[in-house]
């Protein structure tokens, strides 16, 4: 049986994405309709699909103390830091709590893949690596980690998490389990994954990629639009931050349905969803807002939409936000959960953008439009390839 959690604060956290850099870029994007998606204009597929690109990357330079980490990834992952004042919050905890007392949790789904597929376009004469990107920690799925502890100085646990697109919400949960059992004082969550070959080429193997923007929920929506991501969070103790929005449940299931598809009615998705709601103690009439995790791929949102008609009352309002960012990937948990904790701050539910002809099989909840509501407890679900399920669940301070 699943009991109620302590809830933890959300002291600090940040996203950039194709929507700018840093909160109040997403927030200003989001009340606008204004999404972020273009022609794909990136690296060997610029004809596969549209994109939710992250201008700046390729001028972005890493400190010189951390050079030997450079790669796109990592460039997204360092301009990410530098917003919304979070890297002098991480350092206040740092000094607050020490360097081994700060967990480091971080989800990627390929982390710095760019500069392997790089690396091996550039083989010399010997079939090496090129000089210049002979670098082992760099080829290291725990890159990202590595780099993100580096940069910001923390020798505490680390922990890399790739469960595909539920990678940076279910740091989350490890955090909360790390804090119950008193390994940490405070923890650094979040997630980045850029473009590069393998996800587009990948994707679209898989016959996945819609030839425009996504359309999330739309009854003629196509497929997925891929976008690249950053973003942090800074879990503490609700005794260090009284005043800031709370974690107040999680949940985590696999139904391992399918490699690449959900279970269709959702059964991994439902039970994430039960063990979320009672560690936050919660039914699910409480929700005010749920982020659908809304890829545009038939069967994802068919799913998605069952589950939130049979689950939620129709007061619960309810969006997919992928058709402004595109689908971040190990990202994706990251950036949907500071959308969530940006709902409850400005009391805004998103629209759902790009979907210009509802699904039928969507019910009441869906808000089409942006709307302005109060909004107390938020959800946010994130569902990845083979099953991997995470349901997130914020609320206001008291």
């Amino acid at each position: 049986m699943t009991t109620p959690m302590r809830p933890l604060a959300v002291s600090a956290c940040t996203v950039s994405s194709a929507l700018g850099r840093g909160l109040q870029a997403q927030h200003d994007a989001l009340r606008l309709g204004r999404g972020g998606l273009r022609a794909n204009d990136f690296g060997s597929a610029p004809r596969l699909g549209w994109v939710g690109r992250v201008d700046g990357l390729e001028t972005t330079a890493l400190p010189p103390a951390l050079a030997d980490w450079d790669c796109r990834n990592h460039r997204l992952a360092w301009l990410g830091l530098q917003q919304d004042d979070f890297l002098d919050r991480v350092h206040a905890a740092r000094a607050r709590y020490g360097v081994r007392r700060v967990a480091l949790l971080l989800g990627t789904s390929t982390a710095s893949i760019g500069a392997t597929e790089e690396a091996y376009r550039r083989l010399d004469a010997d079939g090496r690596f090129p000089a210049d990107l002979r670098r082992p920690a760099l080829h290291a799925p725990d890159s990202l980690s590595a780099f993100a502890a580096a940069a910001l100085a923390l020798a505490g646990p680390c922990l890399t998490i790739s469960t595909a697109c539920s990678s940076s919400a279910k740091v989350f949960a490890s955090a909360a389990r790390l804090l119950q059992l008193d390994l940490a004082d405070a923890a650094v969550v979040g997630g980045v994954d850029s473009l590069c070959d393998n996800v587009l080429f990948g994707f679209n193997a898989l016959e996945l990629i819609a030839p425009t923007a996504c359309r999330p929920f739309d009854t003629g929506r196509d497929g997925i639009s891929i976008g690249e991501a950053a973003g942090f969070a800074l879990l503490e103790r609700v005794e260090a931050a009284p005043r800031a929005p709370r974690l107040l449940g999680y949940g985590e299931a696999s139904d391992a349905w399918h490699m690449s598809s959900p279970h269709p009615e959702g059964q991994g998705a439902e039970l994430a969803l039960d063990a979320a709601l009672a560690r936050a103690g919660l039914a699910a009439a409480q929700v005010d807002y749920v982020n659908l995790h809304g890829t545009a791929s038939r069967q994802n949102d068919a799913m998605e939409a069952a589950l939130l008609a049979r689950r939620f009352p129709a007061s619960t309002r309810a969006s997919s936000t992928k058709g402004f960012t595109g689908h971040t990937l190990g990202a994706a948990g990251i950036v949907e959960a500071t959308i969530a904790l940006q709902a409850i701050e400005h009391d805004f539910v998103p629209g759902n953008l790009g979907a210009a002809t509802p699904d039928p099989a969507c019910g009441p909840q869906f808000a089409w439009q942006d709307e302005t509501r109060c909004v107390d407890v938020a959800l946010s679900n994130s569902f990845g390839f083979g099953g991997n399920n995470a349901c997130l669940v914020f609320g206001r301070s008291p």
